[in-house]
């Protein structure tokens, strides 16, 4: 008897593994000075431990995601889920810094390869029009795990001690790599040519071009060694990441990134979006969180509290967004999200100051939960909507590979920012921005410049999400499904069942198993239509 393909449980066996790899992009933060002192190393070290893992991460999205057409996305999820188990365990048990970087460069390599195959699997069980509920919940999932990493770090940290925001991982993993084994559908594979010398230039492009972003302030934009300084790293990378491309539009055999994906218009804009996106949600927490520890004296965990309403928000309307917008035009909720966002974080730049209560700084914070239910769903809905089968691991990869680079983007350019802020709101009196995860109070005769510094420092991330909105409002108006084959997505084997079976309840209205339209063409034989009804 044929397997059936049941989306929901997949989806929540994806999303599981999803969550944790990236709620570890922003969980070390709070935990470096814990860190620095049980491992007796320097600020300039520990740093390391959140860099290496957003190289390992960044760089191989493009590689792991066409990987997962060759290989089958499961395979790919399965084996990037073992390795980031694994290294989360050699994490907690290492001895020393340089152990726990080499640890945390397996844990993102492990991230990179998992990452793709998620949305590259919804896309291959969910139709078109049936997808906006999944993809509402994939979005919800990845801006949670933002902000909820400095959360989870810092109650872990305070109660336990930093190895365990790694050990925590190891239950988890099992649990995923369970679901995933059991429910993740094995999906046909697409015959692929590798494409060795646009791995290699990808690859080069990429850790030049983000390790010059994410570096920069580190080496205060100069000189890194002899003649190279970051701008000649940035500036090598794109021209390696050009050459890529050049090389992709000549490759008449199987390149790596098959540039065809971009006559789409949603999906090219989309990307676009979410990278303005990544951009400032990475960038916003930093000035909040300095601003609650060294003005206001609240530890690392309370700080981080302060962003639960975002959270907590996000993560109740955004399935009911993913469910809208398989009815309406997706681009009205991010247009929208978007627009709430840049509000959100202007009216934070206007509230941080000391004599500010702090009651009124969770209005804000309600402001971009709502903001964040309305932005992810329909991004990655509207990327995704007329990927063929066959291209969604490279249509993935792209994908998570731009709002990655958004974030590192974000990261770098919110240091500098503030740190530009803080010279000229206190000249003479700020030493610098406060190590990271610090929680020292500053004097009080430094709290109102240092306040406006983190204010004036969140109006980049609005600027951003503006930009965002004005992409957004380009999405050309979703077309009526049509050429989506589910046997061809999911294979002969993966038998639909239908959406009247009795197991197939699920929470949403289009959490059943896949059902599958008849086609409408008039060149569809009646003979696959009532095979697919």
């Amino acid at each position: 008897m044929a397997t059936p393909v049941r989306p929901w449980p997949a989806m929540w066996s994806l999303v599981i593994g999803f969550f944790m790899i990236l709620v570890d992009t922003t969980i070390v933060s709070v935990a470096n000075p814990a860190i620095m002192r049980g491992l007796s190393t320097d600020i300039n070290s520990v740093i390391w431990v959140t860099s290496a893992y957003l190289l390992a991460y960044a760089v191989p999205l493009l590689i792991t995601g066409r990987l997962g057409d060759r290989l089958g996305p499961k395979n790919l999820y399965l084996t990037g889920l073992v390795m980031f188990t694994l290294a989360s365990a050699w994490c907690g048990f290492a001895s020393d810094i340089r152990m726990l970087i080499v640890a945390r460069v397996f844990q993102g390599l492990g991230a990179s390869i998992m990452t793709p195959q998620t949305m590259a699997v919804i896309t291959r069980i969910f139709p078109p029009d049936r997808r906006g509920a999944a993809m509402g919940l994939w979005g919800a999932v990845a801006g949670l795990a933002a902000l909820t990493g400095p959360i989870v770090g810092g109650l872990l940290v305070d109660s336990l001690g930093w190895e365990w925001i790694f050990f925590v991982n190891v239950p988890v993993g099992f649990l995923a790599f369970v679901m995933a084994w059991r429910f993740v559908p094995s999906l046909p594979r697409h015959a692929h040519q590798f494409d060795v010398l646009g791995v290699l230039l990808s690859a080069a492009g990429m850790f030049l071009l983000v390790f010059g972003i994410q570096q920069g302030e580190t080496y205060d934009w100069g000189t890194i060694a002899g003649p190279i300084t970051v701008w000649t790293l940035i500036a090598g990378g794109l021209v390696i990441l050009a050459l890529f491309v050049f090389w992709q539009s000549r490759n008449r055999r199987e390149p790596l990134l098959p540039l065809k994906i971009f006559r789409d218009r949603n999906f090219s804009l989309a990307n676009g979006g979410i990278s303005t996106v990544g951009f400032a949600v990475t960038s916003m927490s930093l000035p909040l969180i300095f601003f609650y520890q060294s003005v206001l004296g609240l530890t690392p965990t309370q700080s981080a509290l302060m962003l639960a309403p975002t959270a907590i928000i996000s993560a109740g309307l955004a399935p009911v967004v993913g469910r809208l917008i398989d009815r309406f035009n997706p681009k009205y909720f991010a247009t929208t999200g978007l627009l709430l966002m840049a509000g959100g974080l202007t009216w934070y730049a206007f509230l941080l100051a000391p004599q500010t209560a702090i009651w009124l700084l969770l209005l804000p914070a309600a402001v971009l939960g709502l903001a964040n239910a309305c932005i992810w769903g329909p991004l990655s809905t509207t990327a995704t909507r007329n990927l063929k089968p066959a291209l969604a691991g490279a249509g993935s990869g792209v994908y998570n590979t731009t709002r990655q680079i958004g974030a590192v983007l974000g990261s770098a350019s919110i240091a500098a920012l503030m740190q530009a802020r803080l010279s000229a709101e206190l000249p003479g009196a700020a030493s610098g921005v406060p190590a990271e995860g610090g929680s020292a109070v500053l004097p009080d005769a430094l709290h109102d410049g240092f306040a406006a510094a983190m204010g004036q420092s969140l109006l980049l991330p609005a600027a951003v999400a503006v930009a965002g909105a004005l992409i957004t409002v380009f999405f050309a108006k979703p077309q009526p499904v049509s050429g989506w084959d589910q046997e061809e997505a999911t294979g002969p084997a993966q038998a639909v069942r239908p959406p009247s079976s009795p197991s197939a309840a699920h929470p949403a209205p289009s959490a059943s198993p896949v059902s599958v339209r008849p086609p409408s063409s008039p060149d569809a034989g009646s003979g696959r239509a009532a095979r697919r009804r």
